[in-house]
């Protein structure tokens, strides 16, 4: 399939996945559903892989980093994302999530000792400001909620988002190593998410939660949506445009998910911004434009944003 078809399959794919996450909340947990999600997928590429002939056995070596790779990218930060849609429309997560490609190359100082360009920290101020106006005014009926007794459900549901993408950001760091062991990217997509899939499995037993099997179909029509298509063909195609045109170019997929997801919420959740929250989304997503410019580093495989 042509590059410009490809991205534009994952874009309007992953657009789309953080409403289609809304359809699996309410019967079952959101813990549950990111087992049966991961779960599904791993399955799917596994048995992908068997077709192509490939061995599916990896040494310790590279199992430790899919290991990391997957309790990062498909538990903290998929459990986190789940959650934090009980609280805050699906468009707002979709907004946080470009923000990665700061994260990113801050974690790649850390890790690696890679510098940040002025660009990336000029953009990230405009981001700051960006999100305050996107947030403030829920915000500040949050706090005033608080004070006078309420629960402040929204701050929680922001607290989550973040978290998500700052574990999905941790992941993409990891993803240097998995490759190193391995250039296989469906078959260490595969263990990732296996990996991921047991780890939130422990968590569900361990906290207690039930396993249990709605039977409506909107619940197991948006499963098999986010298993197979926001799971699957989204990664397969964003890795393959990472190989072809690379990931300083891939990585805008992260800048046009945000405003298809806005506009599904807009339609589909009744969510109505106001200037100030439109002139925050217009901030945040012209920051994001502004960092991956130009100077981009051209080498690096971690600028891959992990979608909903």
């Amino acid at each position: 399939m042509p590059s410009p078809l490809l991205f534009i399959a994952a874009c309007l794919i992953w657009g789309s996945t953080f409403f289609a996450i809304t359809l699996q909340l309410g019967e079952v947990a959101p813990a549950v559903s990111v087992v049966y999600r991961f779960g599904l997928s791993a399955a799917v590429l596994f048995a992908w892989c068997v077709v192509r002939g490939d061995k599916l056995l990896m040494p310790w070596r590279a199992q430790r980093w899919m290991f990391l790779q997957g309790a990062a990218s498909f538990c903290v930060s998929y459990i986190c994302t789940y959650s934090s849609e009980q609280y805050l429309v699906s468009g707002l997560v979709a907004v946080l999530f470009a923000l990665m490609v700061f994260w990113n190359p801050i974690l790649n100082r850390l890790a690696f000792g890679t510098p940040i360009s002025w660009r990336t920290w000029s953009a990230g101020v405009v981001a700051i400001c960006g999100v305050t106006l996107l947030f403030f005014h829920a915000i500040r009926d949050a706090w005033s909620e608080i004070l006078s007794g309420g629960n402040g459900h929204f701050l929680l549901g922001l607290a989550l988002a973040l978290t998500a993408t700052i574990a999905s950001s941790i992941g993409n760091v990891v993803v240097i190593k998995v490759r190193e062991q391995s250039s296989n990217v469906l078959l260490t997509m595969a263990w990732s998410m296996l990996w991921g899939t047991l780890l939130v499995a422990l968590w569900v037993m361990a906290s207690g939660q039930r396993f249990t099997m709605p039977a409506g179909l909107p619940y197991w029509g948006g499963l098999l949506y986010l298993s197979l298509f926001g799971s699957v063909i989204a990664f397969a195609a964003y890795f393959t445009l990472i190989h072809r045109i690379g990931s300083h170019k891939a990585v805008y997929i992260g800048v046009v998910t945000p405003v298809i997801s806005v506009l599904l919420s807009i339609q589909l959740e009744h969510y109505r911004p106001g200037p100030t929250e439109w002139a925050g989304m217009i901030l945040c997503l012209s920051s994001v434009a502004w960092a991956l410019r130009s100077d981009t580093p051209k080498t690096t495989t971690t600028e891959s944003i992990v979608e909903a």
